[in-house]
């Protein structure tokens, strides 16, 4: 399973994704995840409304295995009922 997560600097829903992912990297064999800083990869709101295929208003954006979940409570949701995030 692969995830990125699209998010911008001094987000705390963005932080909060980012140490999920951290987590659930340690925890599992199968899981590895790329954060994408849209500031520093100079990705306009433009830009990621047409990767996640419709109008974005708040980052994180996450995608799992090139499928758009949402942003951090949906990731955290996914994460809780299908990957042991709080096992």
């Amino acid at each position: 399973m692969f995830v990125v997560i699209f998010g911008r600097p001094a987000c705390p829903y963005c932080v909060r994704a980012k140490e999920h992912a951290e987590t659930l990297k340690a925890k599992r064999d199968d899981f590895n995840y790329r954060y994408v800083d849209i500031q520093a990869e100079g990705i306009s709101k433009a830009d990621l409304e047409k990767t996640v295929g419709k109008p974005v208003e708040t980052v994180p954006q996450i995608f799992i295995d090139q499928t758009h979940i949402g942003g951090c409570d949906d990731f955290e949701a996914y994460a809780k009922e299908n990957l042991g995030l709080f096992d």
